[in-house]
């Protein structure tokens, strides 16, 4: 099957932007992997970040060493080929959660909405098999995709001022988890005492793109 075409288009005025597919999927996600390192190996002159999305791939540059339609030619040229860059395997990472009560206090509404027990909720939600998408919204926060579309809820109309980190939550058809306490309007259906992310560590994300990830009940 002959892949799209990479679409390049300005993004402000000091990055390109490199669309790689119209919809989020394995293989779209897998293209723009090994397009973000292809350009991570070998960047144009002039690159200052490459970051990596859903169904793209943002690079930004320094203008006063480059000129837009140089250094879009220069990337495009970069990217010439990386379909047969070779990626690292998936890591699969196990996710232990506490369910519910004060570690999860939208389980009930989710169950609610989908028409299920929140056992069953629970069920479903550990038996998907996830994969990382992107790492955005918070520096370590993974954007899931798998999630059982039985359990898909919409975000809360309010959202907290305060979500604890480890807080694992449902926003529409993807699932997530707050590394950092911060503001949030995601569904928390549970909580990991899993460290997400830490400053201190190398790489400092426990999690990254193309990761899969495995959620399991604590037996703690």
């Amino acid at each position: 099957m002959t892949e799209p075409p990479i679409r390049i288009e300005p993004l402000g005025d000091s990055a390109v932007l490199l669309r790689l597919g119209d919809h989020i999927d394995d293989a779209v996600q897998r293209r723009v992997r090994a397009l973000y390192a292809r350009l991570e190996s070998d960047p144009p002159e002039g690159a200052v970040e490459i970051v990596p999305a859903f169904t793209t791939v943002a690079v930004h540059y320094d203008p006063a060493r480059a000129r837009y339609a140089d250094f879009a030619a220069a990337v495009l040229a970069a990217a010439s080929g990386f379909e047969e860059e070779l990626i690292a395997l998936p890591r699969t990472i196990t996710i232990p959660v506490r369910y519910g009560a004060e570690f999860g206090p939208d389980l009930e509404h989710v169950a609610a909405h989908a028409g299920l027990s929140t056992d069953e909720v629970v069920r479903r939600h550990t038996a998907g098999d996830y994969l990382v998408h992107m790492i955005g919204f918070a520096p370590g926060f993974p954007y899931l995709g798998g999630l059982d579309a039985r359990i898909a809820c919409p975000r809360r109309e309010s959202p907290r001022t305060r979500v604890p980190a480890g807080s694992v939550g449902i926003g529409g058809s993807q699932a997530g988890i707050y590394p950092i306490e911060s503001p949030g309007g995601w569904q928390i259906i549970g909580r990991t005492d899993l460290l997400l992310f830490d400053p201190l560590r190398d790489p400092p994300a426990l999690l990254e793109a193309g990761d899969r990830v495995r959620f399991v009940v604590s037996d703690t």
